[in-house]
């Protein structure tokens, strides 16, 4: 099915069943250095907003009327309003960065640079630097909990926890293994970090300020993404293995490996139905797996090179972005539910819309 049967086909397919109300999709396009504005009612884009640089991460604030977009050349954050899609304000906060994360309070943003071995704090009120917790190496990722900040350092074969309230680095765990991708689980009880040298994840916990386990893996850990519940399992994908890995944290175990498409790596989930959607790189296409029974629900094909996915709040759309075809895969949850069974049963691919150059990650907001 083409581009345009698709496009024509949407009023039909409306015809027959609730569209998903209220929600946009913003998304960040690196090489069009533009933020696609695109309205999940219509299924078109209502603009293309211009950015000073060449976006990568884009975050909606859930109290705020704003939408932040990083573009990491530049180290600066822009904010940009849902309502009239326009940048609004920008701050430089570092010489140059990697990503961002909103605090857990809403009132500030925390931007990682490895140039300038800092982790940052824009205050979102009057959009200035404020706090700044000095690094002792280059970092390469972090993610935050209410009080603390967990960074990985590559070249030390370490990670640490800093404290937000004081702005500073309150210990370094050595792992002596090269710690990339780091995340919080459970409610900020635990830190899971993935290691490219030797395949592995650690898991240490918090309270306890001990490493419980380091768990080797079939793939060189790149791309993490939890079960909707935050306390089951943990979904691992990256290089050496067409596979997801699933361990289970709490347990400091691996249950299974399973095989998906080629080159897995961006997943989003949804929890109703309790669905995993695996982006297939190479292949162009996404693996839905049953979370429950652990089988193949649909493979979908999306486009070239997608390599970032989302679901809708009311999980009846998951979004793929195609960054070579440079477009928005929109995937109907509600078709993968026993289509064989449904002899009018829609396509999964419901539509596909042209959002830009290089389109890398998307923030959903309800209008």
């Amino acid at each position: 099915m083409n581009r345009r049967t698709l496009l024509l086909a949407i009023p039909t397919l409306g015809c027959r069943r609730r569209l998903s109300i209220g929600f946009d999709v913003f998304v960040a396009n690196q090489d069009g250095r533009s933020v696609a504005a695109v309205d999940l009612t219509t299924f078109r884009v209502r603009r293309q907003v211009a950015i000073d640089g060449n976006p990568t991460a884009i975050i909606s604030h859930g109290q705020r009327p704003a939408v932040y977009v990083l573009t990491p050349r530049t180290g600066t954050v822009h904010e940009l309003d849902p309502v009239s899609l326009s940048v609004r304000r920008k701050s430089r906060v570092a010489p140059s960065a990697i990503s961002m994360r909103l605090a857990a309070d809403g009132k500030s943003l925390w931007v990682l640079s490895s140039e300038a071995r800092a982790l940052v704090q824009l205050e979102l009120g009057g959009f200035r630097p404020a706090a700044r917790i000095k690094l002792p190496a280059v970092p390469e990722d972090f993610d935050l909990t209410p009080e603390f900040a967990a960074i990985s350092f590559p070249s030390e074969g370490a990670f640490a926890i800093a404290a937000l309230s004081s702005a500073r680095v309150d210990r370094m765990i050595p792992i002596d293994r090269k710690a990339r991708i780091i995340r919080f689980h459970a409610d900020g009880r635990q830190v899971v970090c993935g290691n490219g040298s030797d395949r592995s994840v650690t898991i240490f916990n918090l309270a306890k300020g001990r490493v419980v386990a380091h768990l080797p893996v079939a793939v060189e850990p790149e791309n993490f993404c939890f079960k909707a519940d935050n306390g089951g399992e943990l979904y691992v994908t990256g290089a050496g293995m067409d596979a997801v890995v699933v361990i289970y944290p709490y347990q400091s175990y691996v249950s299974e490996t399973r095989l998906v498409g080629r080159s897995p790596g961006a997943m989003g989930v949804s929890s109703s139905p309790d669905y995993l959607f695996v982006a297939n790189t190479e292949a162009g296409s996404v693996t839905v797996m049953d979370i429950i029974t652990g089988k193949v629900a649909a493979v979908v094909a999306v486009g070239a090179q997608p390599r970032h996915v989302a679901v809708t709040p009311d999980n009846q759309y998951a979004i793929v972005l195609n960054s070579r075809s440079g477009d928005m895969a929109v995937i109907l949850i509600e078709a993968i539910l026993n289509p064989s069974r449904r002899r009018y049963a829609p396509s999964p691919l419901f539509t596909m819309i042209p959002v830009g150059a290089t389109p890398v990650s998307a923030a959903i907001r309800r209008a």
